[in-house]
Protein backbone atom coordinates (compact mmCIF):
# COMPACT_ATOMS: atom_id res chain seq x y z
CA UNK A 1 0.00 0.00 0.00
CA UNK A 2 1.24 3.46 -1.03
CA UNK A 3 1.92 6.36 1.67
CA UNK A 4 -1.11 8.16 0.26
CA UNK A 5 -2.97 5.26 0.97
CA UNK A 6 -1.94 4.94 4.34
CA UNK A 7 -2.13 8.14 5.46
CA UNK A 8 -6.36 8.86 3.99
CA UNK A 9 -8.26 6.27 4.08
CA UNK A 10 -10.85 5.12 1.93
CA UNK A 11 -13.82 7.22 2.33
CA UNK A 12 -12.39 10.55 3.23
CA UNK A 13 -13.47 13.30 0.85
CA UNK A 14 -10.51 15.44 -0.45
CA UNK A 15 -11.40 18.36 1.23
CA UNK A 16 -11.05 16.81 4.35
CA UNK A 17 -7.86 15.04 3.89
CA UNK A 18 -6.95 18.89 2.75
CA UNK A 19 -7.53 19.52 6.46
CA UNK A 20 -6.20 17.20 8.30
CA UNK A 21 -2.73 17.75 6.24
CA UNK A 22 -2.92 21.04 7.06
CA UNK A 23 -3.73 20.51 10.75
CA UNK A 24 -0.67 18.03 10.89
CA UNK A 25 1.52 20.81 9.22
CA UNK A 26 0.58 23.21 11.88
CA UNK A 27 1.10 20.61 14.70
CA UNK A 28 -0.58 19.74 17.66
CA UNK A 29 -1.31 23.07 19.20
CA UNK A 30 -3.67 24.11 16.05
CA UNK A 31 -5.68 20.94 16.64
CA UNK A 32 -6.06 21.47 20.55
CA UNK A 33 -7.28 24.95 19.48
CA UNK A 34 -10.16 23.79 16.94
CA UNK A 35 -13.28 23.30 18.87
CA UNK A 36 -14.86 19.58 19.11
CA UNK A 37 -17.77 20.38 16.35
CA UNK A 38 -15.65 21.97 14.29
CA UNK A 39 -12.93 19.41 14.13
CA UNK A 40 -15.83 16.36 14.07
CA UNK A 41 -17.66 18.75 11.68
CA UNK A 42 -20.99 18.70 13.05
CA UNK A 43 -23.41 21.15 14.90
CA UNK A 44 -22.97 22.75 18.10
CA UNK A 45 -25.08 21.62 21.01
CA UNK A 46 -27.87 23.94 21.76
CA UNK A 47 -27.04 26.24 25.27
CA UNK A 48 -27.56 24.01 28.52
CA UNK A 49 -30.30 25.47 31.05
CA UNK A 50 -29.58 26.51 34.15
CA UNK A 51 -29.63 22.90 35.66
CA UNK A 52 -26.70 22.35 33.87
CA UNK A 53 -24.85 25.08 34.64
CA UNK A 54 -25.77 24.59 38.26
CA UNK A 55 -24.30 21.26 37.86
CA UNK A 56 -20.84 22.39 36.51
CA UNK A 57 -20.54 24.97 39.44
CA UNK A 58 -17.88 24.11 42.01
CA UNK A 59 -18.52 23.06 45.18
CA UNK A 60 -19.41 26.21 47.43
CA UNK A 61 -20.00 28.65 45.28
CA UNK A 62 -23.41 30.48 46.20
CA UNK A 63 -26.50 29.51 44.10
CA UNK A 64 -27.51 32.15 41.40
CA UNK A 65 -30.99 34.10 42.09
CA UNK A 66 -33.81 32.58 40.14
CA UNK A 67 -34.82 35.41 37.24
CA UNK A 68 -37.43 37.60 38.22
CA UNK A 69 -40.45 38.00 35.82
CA UNK A 70 -41.42 41.28 34.33
CA UNK A 71 -44.71 41.29 36.67
CA UNK A 72 -42.68 40.43 39.44
CA UNK A 73 -39.90 43.28 38.92
CA UNK A 74 -42.98 46.05 38.85
CA UNK A 75 -44.77 44.44 42.07
CA UNK A 76 -41.17 44.01 44.09
CA UNK A 77 -40.94 47.85 43.07
CA UNK A 78 -44.32 49.08 43.97
CA UNK A 79 -44.06 47.63 47.57
CA UNK A 80 -40.42 49.09 47.83
CA UNK A 81 -41.79 52.12 47.07
CA UNK A 82 -44.74 51.70 49.91
CA UNK A 83 -42.24 50.85 52.55
CA UNK A 84 -40.55 54.07 51.73
CA UNK A 85 -43.60 56.34 52.00
CA UNK A 86 -44.56 54.18 55.29
CA UNK A 87 -40.99 54.93 57.02
CA UNK A 88 -41.99 58.92 55.95
CA UNK A 89 -44.96 59.47 57.02
CA UNK A 90 -44.62 57.39 60.42
CA UNK A 91 -42.96 59.93 62.62
CA UNK A 92 -45.48 62.19 61.50
CA UNK A 93 -48.09 59.75 62.85
CA UNK A 94 -45.74 59.23 66.00
CA UNK A 95 -46.16 62.85 66.85
CA UNK A 96 -49.74 62.92 66.55
CA UNK A 97 -50.07 60.37 68.71
CA UNK A 98 -48.29 61.78 71.48
CA UNK A 99 -49.99 65.13 70.87
CA UNK A 100 -52.90 63.17 72.14
CA UNK A 101 -51.55 61.23 74.67
CA UNK A 102 -50.18 65.19 76.39
CA UNK A 103 -54.20 66.26 75.91
CA UNK A 104 -55.81 63.35 77.16
CA UNK A 105 -55.76 62.82 80.90
CA UNK A 106 -53.78 59.61 82.28
CA UNK A 107 -56.78 58.12 84.02
CA UNK A 108 -59.70 59.17 81.19
CA UNK A 109 -61.94 56.44 81.19
CA UNK A 110 -63.57 55.65 77.33
CA UNK A 111 -66.27 58.14 76.48
CA UNK A 112 -69.26 56.29 76.94
CA UNK A 113 -73.05 57.26 76.60
CA UNK A 114 -75.08 57.86 79.80
CA UNK A 115 -78.11 55.40 79.66
CA UNK A 116 -81.63 55.99 79.42
CA UNK A 117 -83.34 56.57 82.26
CA UNK A 118 -85.37 52.91 83.45
CA UNK A 119 -88.22 51.92 84.70
CA UNK A 120 -88.19 50.69 88.15
CA UNK A 121 -87.49 47.10 88.26
CA UNK A 122 -90.61 45.09 89.72
CA UNK A 123 -90.01 43.65 93.07
CA UNK A 124 -88.82 40.37 93.53
CA UNK A 125 -90.80 37.88 94.84
CA UNK A 126 -94.45 36.32 94.21
CA UNK A 127 -97.71 38.03 94.14
CA UNK A 128 -97.68 41.50 95.57
CA UNK A 129 -100.84 43.14 97.71
CA UNK A 130 -101.63 46.26 95.50
CA UNK A 131 -103.44 48.69 97.22
CA UNK A 132 -104.79 52.28 95.73
CA UNK A 133 -108.09 54.47 95.14
CA UNK A 134 -109.97 53.87 91.77
CA UNK A 135 -113.15 55.99 90.87
CA UNK A 136 -113.22 57.11 93.93
CA UNK A 137 -112.82 53.97 96.36
CA UNK A 138 -110.22 52.13 97.77
CA UNK A 139 -109.06 48.97 96.18
CA UNK A 140 -106.75 46.22 97.46
CA UNK A 141 -106.12 42.77 95.59
CA UNK A 142 -103.55 40.34 95.23
CA UNK A 143 -101.71 40.15 91.77
CA UNK A 144 -98.22 39.87 90.27
CA UNK A 145 -96.29 42.60 90.25
CA UNK A 146 -95.78 42.83 86.48
CA UNK A 147 -99.03 42.51 85.79
CA UNK A 148 -100.39 45.38 83.05
CA UNK A 149 -103.09 47.73 84.86
CA UNK A 150 -105.39 47.42 81.55
CA UNK A 151 -105.57 44.20 82.55
CA UNK A 152 -106.22 44.83 86.21
CA UNK A 153 -108.96 46.96 85.42
CA UNK A 154 -110.68 45.05 82.72
CA UNK A 155 -110.04 41.36 83.67
CA UNK A 156 -110.06 41.50 87.52
CA UNK A 157 -112.48 44.80 88.31
CA UNK A 158 -114.73 43.97 85.27
CA UNK A 159 -114.48 47.91 83.97
CA UNK A 160 -114.09 47.30 80.33
CA UNK A 161 -115.27 51.31 79.19
CA UNK A 162 -110.84 51.29 79.03
CA UNK A 163 -110.22 49.77 75.74
CA UNK A 164 -107.74 47.39 74.71
CA UNK A 165 -106.06 48.02 71.64
CA UNK A 166 -102.57 48.52 70.19
CA UNK A 167 -100.76 47.67 73.64
CA UNK A 168 -98.07 49.66 72.82
CA UNK A 169 -99.09 53.13 74.12
CA UNK A 170 -99.47 54.12 70.76
CA UNK A 171 -103.89 54.52 70.06
CA UNK A 172 -104.91 55.76 73.44
CA UNK A 173 -107.63 53.75 73.64
CA UNK A 174 -106.50 52.74 77.14
CA UNK A 175 -105.91 55.85 78.04
CA UNK A 176 -106.58 56.63 82.29
CA UNK A 177 -106.04 59.19 84.80
CA UNK A 178 -103.34 58.74 87.43
CA UNK A 179 -103.15 61.03 89.69
CA UNK A 180 -104.55 63.79 87.46
CA UNK A 181 -102.56 63.12 84.37
CA UNK A 182 -103.73 60.96 81.70
CA UNK A 183 -101.93 57.53 81.00
CA UNK A 184 -101.68 54.42 79.08
CA UNK A 185 -102.78 52.01 81.29
CA UNK A 186 -101.41 48.91 78.64
CA UNK A 187 -97.58 50.75 79.94
CA UNK A 188 -97.98 50.81 83.40
CA UNK A 189 -97.60 47.75 85.72
CA UNK A 190 -98.95 47.10 89.23
CA UNK A 191 -96.30 47.93 90.96
CA UNK A 192 -96.15 51.16 89.82
CA UNK A 193 -99.41 51.87 90.65
CA UNK A 194 -99.34 51.18 94.27
CA UNK A 195 -101.25 53.74 96.36
CA UNK A 196 -101.59 55.84 93.52
CA UNK A 197 -105.58 57.58 92.47
CA UNK A 198 -106.87 55.84 89.46
CA UNK A 199 -110.13 57.08 87.57
CA UNK A 200 -111.63 55.27 84.32
CA UNK A 201 -114.18 56.19 82.00
CA UNK A 202 -117.03 55.45 84.34
CA UNK A 203 -115.56 57.23 87.01
CA UNK A 204 -115.57 60.94 85.11
CA UNK A 205 -118.82 61.92 86.58
CA UNK A 206 -118.18 65.63 87.29
CA UNK A 207 -119.64 68.52 85.59
CA UNK A 208 -116.69 68.83 82.82
CA UNK A 209 -116.62 65.37 81.89
CA UNK A 210 -120.38 65.30 81.16
CA UNK A 211 -120.28 68.26 79.12
CA UNK A 212 -117.29 67.15 77.02
CA UNK A 213 -120.03 63.58 76.98
CA UNK A 214 -122.45 66.06 76.01
CA UNK A 215 -120.71 67.82 72.94
CA UNK A 216 -119.30 64.43 71.43
CA UNK A 217 -123.07 63.28 71.33
CA UNK A 218 -123.98 66.31 69.72
CA UNK A 219 -121.14 67.18 67.44
CA UNK A 220 -121.03 63.57 65.76
CA UNK A 221 -117.80 63.04 67.77
CA UNK A 222 -117.47 59.34 67.32
CA UNK A 223 -118.46 56.47 64.63
CA UNK A 224 -117.47 53.32 65.38
CA UNK A 225 -116.99 54.49 69.21
CA UNK A 226 -114.10 52.10 70.11
CA UNK A 227 -111.60 55.64 71.03
CA UNK A 228 -114.30 57.08 72.31
CA UNK A 229 -113.22 56.77 76.38
CA UNK A 230 -110.02 57.56 75.75
CA UNK A 231 -110.51 60.54 73.67
CA UNK A 232 -112.75 61.85 76.36
CA UNK A 233 -110.54 61.12 79.14
CA UNK A 234 -107.65 62.97 77.08
CA UNK A 235 -110.32 66.24 76.36
CA UNK A 236 -111.56 66.46 80.17
CA UNK A 237 -107.90 66.07 81.47
CA UNK A 238 -107.21 68.85 78.94
CA UNK A 239 -109.75 71.32 79.64
CA UNK A 240 -108.95 70.51 83.61
CA UNK A 241 -105.64 72.88 82.90
CA UNK A 242 -106.70 74.91 79.86
CA UNK A 243 -110.34 75.73 79.73
CA UNK A 244 -110.29 77.53 76.32
CA UNK A 245 -107.60 75.73 74.04
CA UNK A 246 -106.53 76.47 70.27
CA UNK A 247 -106.68 74.32 67.49
CA UNK A 248 -102.62 73.90 68.12
CA UNK A 249 -103.11 72.79 72.30
CA UNK A 250 -106.09 70.52 71.12
CA UNK A 251 -103.81 68.61 67.95
CA UNK A 252 -101.31 68.50 71.17
CA UNK A 253 -103.64 67.65 73.93
CA UNK A 254 -104.80 64.46 71.23
CA UNK A 255 -101.93 63.14 70.20
CA UNK A 256 -101.54 60.18 71.71
CA UNK A 257 -105.33 59.34 71.10
CA UNK A 258 -105.79 57.95 67.26
CA UNK A 259 -109.68 57.81 65.55
CA UNK A 260 -109.98 55.73 62.38
CA UNK A 261 -113.11 56.60 61.50
CA UNK A 262 -114.01 60.63 61.68
CA UNK A 263 -111.18 62.64 60.39
CA UNK A 264 -111.16 64.11 63.83
CA UNK A 265 -113.15 67.15 62.68
CA UNK A 266 -116.28 66.40 64.56
CA UNK A 267 -114.16 65.35 67.27
CA UNK A 268 -112.36 69.01 67.31
CA UNK A 269 -115.87 70.22 67.36
CA UNK A 270 -116.65 68.90 69.79
CA UNK A 271 -113.85 70.21 71.97
CA UNK A 272 -114.82 73.86 71.29
CA UNK A 273 -118.42 73.00 71.83
CA UNK A 274 -117.46 71.70 75.31
CA UNK A 275 -115.12 74.68 76.14
CA UNK A 276 -116.96 77.51 74.85
CA UNK A 277 -120.72 76.59 74.36
CA UNK A 278 -120.58 76.78 70.38
CA UNK A 279 -118.28 75.66 67.86
CA UNK A 280 -116.01 77.90 66.87
CA UNK A 281 -114.85 78.28 63.42
CA UNK A 282 -110.59 78.39 63.85
CA UNK A 283 -111.42 75.27 65.83
CA UNK A 284 -113.18 73.60 63.09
Amino acid sequence: MSDDKKRYPIGESESERRRQAERAASGPQAAAQTPEPARRGTEAPAEAGPEAAAMQMPAGAPAPEPPVAAGEEGAASALAELASAQAVLAPERLDADAARAELAPADAAPAMLAPAEAAPAPPAGGPLWLRFRLNGQRRELRVDPSRRLLAVIREDLGLTGTKRSCEIGRCGACMVLVDGEPMNSCLLSAYQCQEADIVTIEGLRDERAERVKSAFLEEGGFQCGYCTPGMVVSVTSMLAANPCPSRAETEEALAGNICRCTGYGSIFRAVCRASAGEPDANLI
